[in-house]
């Protein structure tokens, strides 16, 4: 199972020695920029989700091409 957990820049280096010390848990930093991407695409795909369910209306991609 993976896990993204977001922590205070101050409290993070306890956090990840206590994790470190569990060797069933492998831990691995990401950057903000990729933390941020990966928000992104759970937002889009929890939009889509609701489009297909009929609870958001979706917007025509030619729509949003046109406004480029």
């Amino acid at each position: 199972m993976k896990v993204l957990l977001e922590i205070t820049d101050d409290e993070a280096p306890q956090l990840l020695e206590m994790l470190n010390g569990l060797s069933f848990v492998k831990v691995k930093t990401i950057s903000d920029e990729k933390s941020q991407l990966v928000e992104e695409i759970k937002e889009a795909v929890e939009n889509l989700a609701l489009v297909r369910k009929g609870k958001l209306k979706a917007r025509p991609a030619r729509d949003l091409l046109n406004e480029i």
